[in-house]
């Protein structure tokens, strides 16, 4: 049997504006885990003040490529005031860690995220610490933890972000974006080859757990663009939360495929207006 790849808990440094380099000692996993966070300079020019707190999932290979050109993004828009200063969270989802407990418990991944690292943040750094002062958003494997985490966890995290988000299908036999032997090894590693675990598991099962609380009092958007190729699989989402009753934005992009910056670039103000309208009822 060939060795396993050692899981990635510590990733490299990435440099950019207002970003540093963090780890903590996660229980869960049993070694340390890394993280960046973006902090605005109002957080250190005014030392009373407390931020709300976006949690950025990216999506498979890892995210560190994406870091300091989101950093860069989200310092200007905070600079030219089409949003409030926040401080942005980089969490280590891994390669292909799916933001889920791994069914063999190599890998504890909704643990150290949800139980772990947002206690640690929130007690290290002046967050709104409530669910109004919590937003979630991913892209990819990013935007299928976002609705995991947030449907699972309306208590946690008021706003939910998902753009370009899967696996949203009802069973992982084939996915868009990869083989059908890729989406078994995935099944396999994750899931311990249990596709009833896949739907026990998954944005659609929580949807239909919390859906009244959901309805209630959440600020949730699907976001695709037309040419990506798991438009249909976000298609049936966005019309399985509708017959849910739960109220949410869906926002199908011109031109635009499978792409993190490409989306952010094609929605433009409309990003921002989401990140506005969800603070809104934060304070700070």
């Amino acid at each position: 049997m060939p060795a396993r790849t050692p899981l990635q808990w510590v990733t490299p440094r990435v440099e950019g504006p207002g970003l540093s380099f963090h780890t903590f000692r996660s229980q869960a996993a049993g070694t340390e885990v890394s993280f960046h966070i973006y902090a605005p300079p109002a957080y250190a020019a005014d030392p009373d003040r407390r931020f709300p707190v976006v949690y950025w999932l990216h999506g498979s290979g890892g995210g560190a490529s994406g870091i300091s050109r989101l950093s860069s993004l989200v310092d200007e828009a905070a600079a030219t005031g089409r949003v409030q200063p926040f401080l942005l969270v980089f969490v280590n989802g891994l390669r292909m860690g799916m933001y889920v407990d791994w069914a063999s418990g190599r890998a504890p991944l909704e643990t150290v995220i949800v139980q772990e690292l947002r206690p640690h943040v929130d007690a290290n750094w002046r967050t709104i610490a409530t669910r109004e002062g919590r937003l979630l958003d991913g892209f990819s494997m990013g935007g299928y933890g976002s609705g995991r985490f947030g449907f699972r966890y309306p208590e946690l995290f008021r706003s939910v972000s998902m753009m370009g988000a899967g696996p949203l299908q009802e069973t992982l036999e084939r996915t868009p974006r990869a083989s059908g032997v890729r989406a078994d090894d995935l099944l396999r590693n994750v899931y311990g080859g249990d596709q009833d675990r896949f739907r026990a598991v998954s944005p659609r099962r929580y949807a239909e757990q919390n859906a009244a609380t959901l309805a209630r009092d959440s600020r949730l958007r699907l976001v695709i663009g037309d040419r990506d190729e798991t438009l249909e699989n976000n298609r049936d989402f966005h019309e399985h939360l509708t017959r849910l009753g739960i109220p949410h934005d869906w926002i199908v992009l011109p031109g635009v495929g499978h792409d993190p910056m490409s989306v952010l670039t094609a929605l433009g103000d409309r990003h921002w207006a989401f990140y506005r309208d969800a603070f809104a009822a934060a304070g700070g």
